[in-house]
């Protein structure tokens, strides 16, 4: 590669649209390279970095930093530099301007240097798929391991389509409010729009997000602890470890425990932060807790915000006017005006539910509305259009206050939930019931202490528990049917494993916190299966991030005392898209601590057989009374501790039902959820899933660098390298991966990686081939049209240089260009289509044509000269194009934000200016496109 210097020149294969860049700095085996044009910087590590030495040739014409021109006569070098002489001056590289290169193919196809047709073919589909790939409105929709649910897909939508999104979802329990805010990661971090996230969550969670962003989208995220923050100290002790890494996942009362670590996360840059149980932050107007504070100054650095929380009725309204203080300060600064423009919704709701069902309004709300939209307008509504009508409903939804940054569905609003069936099963043990009973409540003791704590971890012996010898009898019942079961801790999910294999043949998987991720995916695997394991055993950590909705069976071995937890447990069944009603057994032996929770879980909440909200209100409110009486009931006066318990309970659950169920905003429901526009998403998801253009890519790409593909089903197949291979392919270990293009398989295995353009093999593989140069040069001969002539097939990539964060390829992305041209100049494009030569061409030798110093000193050169003429006219079109697709885009989302700025005060007036600033930049950038010669196809035509 030679060495590295300042001022030299070089250009990156990876990334040939940043142009020319600059070495400005080289130290520890690592070189700094500036791209002027795009204004971007990247670090390379010398010895293997995708680098080319840019060198100008004799005849080329450049540039120096005032822009005057130099036509290159000769070539020195002095010292590590190029010195470029012309007729009356020379020019040293250091001194170089604004200069372009091409990517040497012209130089490749006159030495000989040239690959078959079928390989010039595979880097013209490349750039082909790579650019549908970038203009693609489900980009990054299309490669999540989930089901297309249509309310999530629409919320990622409509949330990713913004500059810097800053918004609440706080959807209901089992609408997947993880999955929306992984898909709207997962489409900005593709699109380039972001590339530093700091996800924040309690404890508990902070591996169920690790496992759902890597098993789901692909995207690999550090988990930060103290461990991992002092390690990175000592390596570099004047550093900040948050910079380290771009992806970052950490609990809240981590960065909130360490002045240190708060300081650090503050003083690192981020393009998002995302943080989940955000109703846990505790502020009201007269005290502010540490973990909100450190939260707020984080969400004050960073310039997207995604909170996730419990829906606004249950949080209240002084909470969830905390949680919108996030969002925007300005905005939300007063508490009671906020309290006021949240009553005068109401009337805007129910006009709007009587819009939607057809209904009359009265007399008061038409003059509502005149207020809202003018006479005029409602003039014309009242004539009775359809498309009138629904035009009304959109502007209201749009400008309903926090409808914009707030997104909330509910189940009762959704189709697709099964229902619950609870099974209680009150044991009685064969012998030595007492004994028994003081067992589990020892046991019930060790359930209650920390799950790290050393007395958490004694182990457990069930060979004789009266619950294991009913547990071998119901899956004798339920076979062939499958069954999850939850218990508390790791010890106890190995002891049920080892007291099964001495009393039942039922084939057991396991899952628990300490096997890796790879060992819980061919478990999971193993009990999807039609013919793998029928009882999944999980701890409660260990199955976080997991969801079973192909089995509809389910055990609970023990019950937690948090009502959050059971409803927790539930929900790895009971999800949107389960087909089938969820049987829930719960075993418990009379007079032991388990029959309390199980009689307060179901007659004081109907937790079994009903979504529970507000989990941690009730916490609060009965946890010590629940304490107390959560032992042996062995007299009278425990027993109607426990009457009483329980009808407090349920006298207060329906109550706080009541007061949910009349604090819902049904207008903030409709706005979160537009049918029309989700049903369209999902369609051409599904039209991408059945598109074979992908995996038949693949297969080549495959073959081209030495992957053995092996076929295990339909579209699935392992993947090997050959041993021979000297290039690590992308997202493929040396010991194989089993892959498939099939999205349903891909749901129930998830040891097989579901390929789509989103995954990174994909991506990867686009940037082999284009970065390799495979195909860059090619020769061929054509027989068979009754012509007698040379050909030039010449692939160009109009390109645009732009920050990360303005996105043009929206409007003008990376665009393949293809000129044919014959041996005289003139353009043959239309008589040659790319069909033409995919069915004919054949490989052929060169060296012929090229011995004809004629053809290679003065035909070639005029035919390249000539495309390159060509395709600046396709250039010109394409910028046109482009400039008019964001004129109308970027035009019709400012006016939007003007009109409702008048008339919604949650449109924030900067969003106005940085949309005019955006509409400038993309102007210039789309207007400063370049043309990059890309490939070459020599062509003889006939004998």
């Amino acid at each position: 590669m030679g060495n590295f210097f300042p001022e030299q020149r070089w250009t990156s294969e990876g990334e040939p649209e940043l142009g020319v860049g600059i070495v400005t700095e080289t130290s520890k085996g690592r070189v700094t390279i500036h791209f002027p044009v795009p204004d971007e910087t990247r670090q390379y590590a010398m010895g293997n970095a995708p680098l080319r030495r840019v060198v100008f040739k004799p005849g080329d014409t450049i540039v120096d930093k005032s822009k005057q021109p130099l036509l290159v006569d000769r070539v020195e070098e002095k010292g590590e530099l190029f010195l470029y002489i012309g007729k009356d001056r020379s020019l040293s590289e250091a001194e170089l301007g604004d200069v372009s290169v091409t990517h040497g193919v012209d130089d490749r196809l006159f030495m000989g240097d040239v690959e078959t047709p079928q390989l010039f073919a595979l880097r013209r589909k490349t750039l082909e798929y790579d650019h549908h790939r970038r203009i693609s409105p489900i980009n990054g929709f299309v490669g999540g391991r989930i089901d297309l649910i249509p309310h999530q897909l629409y919320i990622a939508h409509e949330v990713s389509s913004r500059y810097a999104p800053r918004v609440l979802l706080s959807d209901q329990v089992g609408l997947g409010k993880t999955i929306e805010a992984c898909l709207i990661l997962h489409r900005l971090l593709l699109s380039g729009r972001i590339s530093r996230v700091l996800i924040l969550v309690p404890d508990s969670l902070v591996h169920q997000w690790f496992v759902e962003l890597l098993r789901r989208f692909n995207l690999w995220f550090h988990i930060y602890d103290e461990e991992r923050c002092a390690s990175l100290d000592e390596s570099a002790p004047e550093g900040n470890p948050f910079l380290d890494d771009q992806l970052i996942i950490c609990s809240t009362s981590f960065v909130a425990g360490s002045k240190k670590r708060a300081r650090q996360a503050l003083t690192a840059s981020w393009d998002m932060l995302v943080v989940d149980e955000a109703h846990h932050l505790e502020w009201s107007v007269d005290k502010v807790s540490h973990e909100y504070a450190i939260v707020e100054l984080l969400s004050k650095v960073a310039k997207g915000l995604l909170l996730l929380t419990a829906t606004p009725e249950q949080l209240g309204v002084e909470s969830h006017f905390a949680r919108l203080r996030l969002l925007d300060p300005e905005r939300y600064a007063d508490y009671n005006v906020f309290k006021n423009e949240s009553q005068d919704n109401t009337a805007v709701a129910n006009i709007v539910e009587k819009l939607s069902s057809g209904k009359d309004l009265v007399a008061a709300e038409f003059q509502l509305l005149e207020q809202i939209f003018g006479k005029e307008r409602m003039d014309a509504f009242a004539k009775g259009s359809k498309a009138a009508n629904n035009h009304l409903i959109e502007d209201l939804l749009d400008q309903h206050g926090p409808g914009r940054v707030v997104f909330r569905n509910t189940r009762s609003a959704m189709s697709g939930f099964p229902k619950r069936k609870v099974h209680l099963i009150p044991l009685q043990a064969a012998k030595e019931h007492d004994l028994w009973v003081k067992r589990l409540s020892q046991e019930y003791t060790l359930d209650m202490e920390p799950s790290d704590s050393a007395s958490a971890k004694q182990k457990f012996w069930f060979n004789e528990d009266p619950r294991v010898s009913w547990l071998v009898k119901l899956m004798k019942q339920l076979k062939p049917s499958k069954a999850v079961l939850i218990c508390r801790s790791k010890e106890k999910v190995l002891a049920l494993e080892a007291a099964l294999k001495k009393l039942s043949s039922v084939k057991v998987a396991v899952f628990h916190e300490d096997l890796t991720i790879v060992q819980r995916d061919r478990n999971a695997a193993w009990f999807a299966e039609p013919d793998g394991a029928r009882l999944l055993i999980c701890s409660e950590i260990g199955s976080e991030g997991r969801n079973f909705q192909f089995a509809h069976h389910l055990i609970l071995f023990d019950l937690p005392v948090h009502p959050e937890l059971l409803e927790q447990r539930i929900g790895r069944l009971d999800r949107i898209g389960q087909l089938e009603d969820i049987q829930i057994h719960v075993p418990y032996l009379e007079g032991s601590p388990q029959e309390v929770l199980v009689r307060w879980f179901h007659e004081g909440l109907n937790a079994f057989e009903e979504n529970l909200e507000g989990g941690n209100q009730l916490m609060q409110l009965f946890y010590n009374r629940l304490k107390e009486v959560t032992v042996p009931v062995a007299n009278e006066a425990s027993a109607n501790q426990l009457e009483s318990l329980i009808s407090d309970t349920a006298a207060y659950h329906q109550k706080l039902k009541k007061m949910l169920a009349n604090g819902r905003d049904r207008l903030l429901e409709m706005n979160s959820f537009r049918p029309k526009v989700a049903e369209k998403l999902v369609e051409q998801i599904k039209a991408a899933d059945l598109d074979m253009d992908l995996e038949k890519y693949m297969i080549q790409v495959f073959e081209q660098f030495g992957i053995d593909t092996e076929d295990l089903a339909s579209r699935t197949y392992l993947l090997h390298p050959k041993q021979s291979n000297a290039v690590q392919f992308p997202s493929i270990p040396d010991q194989g991966i089993s892959i498939t293009f099939d999205r349903k398989r891909a749901l129930s295995r998830e040891d097989v990686s579901f390929i789509s353009w989103d995954h990174p093999m994909a991506t990867g593989a686009i940037d082999m081939v284009l970065s390799s140069g495979t195909g860059g040069a090619s020769y061929g001969v054509l027989r068979g049209t009754g012509n007698s002539m040379i050909l030039l097939e010449v692939l160009f990539v109009l390109e645009t240089s732009g920050g990360k964060n303005i996105n043009v390829d929206r409007f003008l992305p990376n665009t393949p260009l293809r000129i044919v041209v014959d041996h005289s100049g003139e353009e043959v494009t239309d008589e040659y289509p790319v069909e033409l030569f995919d069915q004919q061409l054949r490989p052929g030798q060169v060296n012929d044509l090229l011995e004809n110093e004629y053809l290679v000193d003065t035909i070639l050169p005029h035919m390249i000269k000539c495309a390159t003429e060509l395709v600046e006219e396709h250039r010109e079109k394409e910028v046109i194009k482009g400039l008019k697709k964001m004129s109308q885009t970027m035009n019709h989302e400012i006016g939007r934000l003007a009109s409702l700025h008048e008339k919604n005060k949650n449109i924030r007036p900067e969003e106005i200016q940085i949309a005019l600033n955006e509409q400038a930049m993309l102007s210039r950038l789309i207007k400063s496109s370049r043309v990059r010669m890309d490939a070459l196809q020599l062509i003889k035509e006939g004998a």
